[in-house]
């Protein structure tokens, strides 16, 4: 791990739900502009890793190490959809704007800072457009890049993707892992956990499978693997 370019690490953890282990041991490292993908079979843990890399479960052993940066202003979070999510009752500006808020500072009374990164942030994921138009009367891919836009208002050094794109079709799909591809160009360190072969063969730097067994490798390596080739293999199907 380049200690210069480090965001987190996770070190011999294991995920665990209601005293039962679901992974683990997983070791792997998140740098600053990296673009991982974690895969795996259903059940096998893919969500309860991101909530534990994001606090909201407790790991059932072993050490997460995260960067300062991280600690102070947080991560960018775009869970899974749900139907609370798809019905909110603002316009896409309000969304947008809770990604700037604080214990301290909630989004009517967001500073000029504030609303100019919230301003950059629609401008980013192409939703500025829409910022006066009612959320739940967007179509799902554009809910999805206004909830990408607030995510970035959290952080734009690392967001955490939940199966962003599990409700969109094809185009939109294609079209979502372009403008992430886009932000990490721009050096924006991606997480994501996806269903999908194709950004893993065509954005990631690195592949986390979680399972047993576990594996953490370059896209590359993971593709060439025995395990990467058994896992991509049975999914072809979906991209012919």
């Amino acid at each position: 791990m380049n200690r210069a370019n480090f965001l987190m690490a996770c070190q011999d953890l294991y995920l665990g739900m209601s005293g039962r282990i679901l992974a683990g041991p997983l070791d792997f490292a998140v740098e600053a502009g990296d673009y991982m993908c974690i895969v795996g079979e259903n059940g096998a843990g893919k969500s309860t890793l991101l909530k534990t890399l994001l606090g909201l479960i407790v790991p059932a052993r072993g050490h997460i190490l995260m960067h300062e940066t991280l600690k102070e202003q947080g991560i960018g979070y775009l869970p899974q959809i749900s139907a609370v999510q798809r019905d909110f009752p603002a316009n896409v500006a309000e969304v947008v704007y809770s990604g700037c808020t604080t214990k301290h500072c909630f989004w009517p009374f967001l500073n000029a800072a504030m609303r100019q990164k919230a301003h950059d942030c629609m401008e980013k994921t192409g939703v500025l457009s829409l910022a006066s138009q009612s959320f739940a009367a967007l179509s799902g891919g554009q809910k999805q890049r206004v909830l990408l836009a607030r995510a970035l208002c959290v952080s734009q050094e690392l967001l955490v993707l939940d199966e962003p794109t599990a409700s969109l079709d094809p185009a939109g799909r294609a079209q979502f892992y372009a403008l992430v591809e886009n932000l990490n160009r721009q050096g924006t360190a991606v997480v994501m956990v996806t269903h999908d072969v194709y950004p893993i063969i065509h954005h990631a730097r690195h592949v986390l499978h979680v399972g047993r067994p576990a594996c953490y490798a370059s896209a590359d390596g993971y593709l060439e693997s025995d395990l990467g080739r058994l896992f991509t293999y049975t999914r072809k199907d979906a991209y012919d």
